[in-house]
């Protein structure tokens, strides 16, 4: 009997639930990410963090800003590590000429939604998104609640 590595579909490292929040997200994109040693060190020991995160759109190229990666003290300790520098994502060209035409739009955004890991390498999900005023995040609680609601109200039933 041989041991297998744990290698699960997806590994998830962090998440943006706030991005739900705040956004309709239309369409959906896996993009791979170009980091430094020290970050992937990093990601392994669960040290992201995406709230502040967005995808920036320049010179053809896609890049993630304002995600955050901690240093791990014993990792990197010959480089001058950056927590929130720019970080290219890696898209088919297709794609990438998709979302320049989709985010020239008006009220279009594109957000990180999660980092994860696929077969040894760190993913991205990126959502094409359109921001939520007030009233839609209302009405989106509301709906929540009373799903909650149904679902407590079925659970006490069947018992």
């Amino acid at each position: 009997m041989s041991k297998k590595k744990d290698d699960s579909p997806n590994r998830v490292i962090a998440q943006n639930r706030k991005a739900w929040h705040d956004y309709f997200i239309e369409e959906k994109f896996e993009a791979g990410l170009a980091l430094q040693g020290w970050e992937v060190k990093s990601l392994r020991a669960g040290r992201a963090q995406l709230k502040e995160g967005y995808v920036m759109l320049q010179n053809g190229e896609a890049m993630l800003v304002g995600a955050h990666i901690s240093p791990l003290a014993q990792a990197s300790t010959h480089v001058d590590a950056n927590p929130t520098r720019a970080r290219k994502l890696l898209l088919h060209r297709e794609q990438l000429n998709k979302l320049i035409g989709a985010v020239e739009r008006k009220g279009y955004a594109l957000v990180p939604l999660e980092l994860y890991w696929q077969r040894g390498r760190a993913k991205l999900l990126v959502g094409l998104a359109r921001g939520k005023q007030a009233p839609d995040k209302r009405a989106d609680i509301k709906k929540r609640e009373t799903q909650r609601e149904v679902e407590r109200a079925l659970r006490t039933r069947n018992r």
